[in-house]
């Protein structure tokens, strides 16, 4: 499971042929919470994400323009730019194993709320811990509630997982609400050893996670364990630093 991007492709990348976008799950969920952006005005937009009055507009638009026919979609990995996306590398993947991770990777949005890789997505820009007021609360966590969770364990069960890797940020990965989430959660950490100073570096963290989420759709990996053989970037997996829930993959800086 990823993070989505703030950042979005400009155009969006190419993917192989053959390749049908898909409807998110959530697509009423999503017109819903764009509804309520729409309101904010590009003051509110900018307090309420911390961004810049030109990023702000850009925003206003997209929400303004949610709606309408004529607006355009892309797979959310066609579309999603950024750290993980470049370690994921999308546009570089066979069709096969854009087909695999369709029914093993998940992303989290906090306006689609769940996405599979094909999935056809409308630029926004809404971070999952944004405090937007909605019917069903003050946060978008009010909003997901379970509906996250729950569909990774029906996720889960259609493909025979017992165990979600968890490549996803703290912020997003709240939202999948470990209380209802029936699933074992790995969540592989990545390390720079710089000097002998062993620390998270969040620029090649976040790209160290796209590229296990292609290993493992490459790869077709089912087991755990499976993901110790990483060596992307340099990454080695470290038996002496980790946990049976957090592997530990370190590199030198």
């Amino acid at each position: 499971m990823l993070s989505p991007a703030k950042r979005l492709a400009e155009p969006p990348l190419a993917l192989p042929e053959g390749l049908a976008p898909t409807r998110p799950a959530f697509t009423a969920e999503a017109a819903e919470l764009a509804e309520v952006a729409r309101g904010l005005t590009v003051a509110g937009l900018r307090k309420l994400m911390h961004i810049s009055e030109p990023l702000a507009e850009l925003n206003r638009d997209r929400f303004a323009a949610f709606d309408a026919a004529d607006t355009p979609e892309a797979p959310a990995v066609a579309l999603f730019d950024g750290d993980t996306y470049a370690g994921l590398e999308a546009k570089t993947l066979d069709a096969d194993a854009l087909r695999w991770a369709q029914g093993h990777l998940r992303i989290l949005s906090g306006l689609y709320g769940l996405l599979r890789p094909l999935d056809a997505i409308r630029p926004y820009r809404l971070e999952m811990g944004s405090r937007l007021a909605n019917p069903r609360g003050a946060t978008l966590y009010d909003f997901w509630g379970d509906r996250v969770a729950e569909a990774l364990n029906a996720t889960a069960a259609e493909t025979g997982s017992t165990v979600l890797i968890n490549c996803a940020s703290v912020e997003y990965f709240t939202a999948a609400d470990r209380a209802a989430l029936k699933l074992r959660v790995v969540t592989p950490t990545f390390l720079e050893d710089r000097g002998g100073e062993r620390k998270i570096v969040s620029f090649w963290a976040k790209k160290a996670r796209g590229a296990m989420a292609r290993f493992i759709a490459e790869n077709r990996l089912t087991e755990p364990e499976q993901i110790h053989g990483f060596t992307a970037g340099g990454y080695a997996h470290e038996p002496e630093l980790s946990e049976p829930d957090r592997p530990v993959f370190l590199r030198q800086g």
